[in-house]
């Protein structure tokens, strides 16, 4: 068999045109082995590595990779990120979730365009791991950053567990959240890898409180707290119940058959990958059930007053999800253009375009 000549710059540049910058990373990798590739082409391949890692939702190393792009794009990178020391400057997502979130919606839009099914459903799994933490962010002010947590929470959070809702593993959690950014960066990674996404839950617990909402008002979505702390019933009871209906649908989307279809993705072989009609008839399942009216008459997704309810999103892959998102936020959130900015920048490298 002859061998085959490698692609032209052109062509590879073609390929991230159409959202395929991972590939075009694989074959500038193999022009570059062989000799091939003037400057422009290495910076290219440079910046080809770093989009890779965005479509692949790498936020751990944002900030590492902010230091290798053009400057127009570092802050957006790490704002998206997570800080690698404890007490950082820039605390990127621990700050806001709502950057995280753009580059996630734009990551799963791109993910459905190309057709890959197995991505599309780790992404939206991803998606929910962070959102009851997205529906605290407007009470605590950021993405529950454990630099100001300690001082937002008290009484029964993270002690010794009597009389407190959580399980012993969201009671751990919530321990862990109160020291993680007083100590070294190895306790505070350890945070991070092993904690942080679960924080969201154990704030649920807290959110859902039988002081704010009675029994049977609102559909059951797991543990409320019977016994809530004086920090949780701070604001009006109008605000706790807005904070309890974001932490409800967020917690009906973690428990969608759209996420559902995450614990049916291959492990080590190729059986059970989803196909783009049963994501899409998840996605209707899900969609209908967020939109199901309360007992008590208060589902924000049925408010067109809620705030981020009228969020624009009218070329996204699952028509809807930055409307839940938004609502959940109580701001407008959407597809961001990280991800197509970056690619663009390839391009421009490939095509000879100097732009700094």
């Amino acid at each position: 068999m002859p061998p085959v000549d490698p692609l032209t710059p052109r062509e590879i540049a073609m390929l991230c045109d159409h959202g395929w910058v991972d590939a075009a990373d694989s074959l500038m990798r193999t022009r570059q082995a062989t000799g091939l590739g003037d400057a422009a082409e290495h910076r290219a391949g440079s910046l080809a590595k770093i989009v890779r890692r965005v479509l692949t939702l790498d936020a751990e190393d944002f900030e590492v990779m902010a230091e290798h792009v053009p400057p127009r794009f570092r802050q957006s990178l790490i704002d998206a990120g997570f800080p690698h020391e404890p007490r950082a400057e820039h605390r990127g997502a621990l700050g806001s979730l709502v950057p995280l979130y753009e580059v996630m919606l734009e990551v799963l839009d791109v993910r459905m365009v190309r057709e890959e099914p197995q991505h599309v459903v780790v992404t939206a799994h991803i998606i929910g791991e962070y959102l009851e933490q997205l529906a605290w962010e407007p009470v605590l002010g950021d993405g529950g950053d454990p630099i100001t947590l300690p001082s937002v929470v008290g009484e029964k959070w993270g002690g010794d567990g009597h009389d407190c809702a959580h399980t012993s593993a969201m009671n751990a959690t919530a321990h862990r959240s109160l020291n993680a950014a007083s100590g070294d960066v190895t306790g505070y990674t350890a945070y991070l890898d092993k904690f942080h996404s679960r924080l969201g839950e154990a704030l649920g617990v807290c959110a859902m409180n039988h002081a704010t909402i009675g029994v049977g008002e609102r559909p059951d979505v797991g543990i409320t707290c019977p016994h809530p702390c004086a920090w949780v019933l701070q604001g009006t009871r109008a605000q706790r119940r807005g904070l309890d209906a974001r932490v409800r649908l967020a917690r009906m989307y973690q428990e969608s058959s759209l996420v559902a279809l995450r614990h049916h993705a291959p492990v080590g072989h190729f059986f059970g990958v989803p196909s783009a009609q049963e994501i899409s008839a998840a996605w209707i399942d899900t969609w209908n059930k967020l939109n199901e009216q309360w007992a008590d008459g208060c589902n924000p997704l049925l408010d067109e007053d809620a705030p981020g309810w009228g969020v624009q999103a009218p070329q996204e892959a699952l028509p809807g999800l930055s409307r839940l998102v938004s609502v959940i936020a109580c701001r407008s959130v959407k597809a961001g253009h990280l991800f197509a900015d970056l690619s663009a920048a390839v391009i421009d490298e490939l095509d000879g375009d100097q732009a700094d």
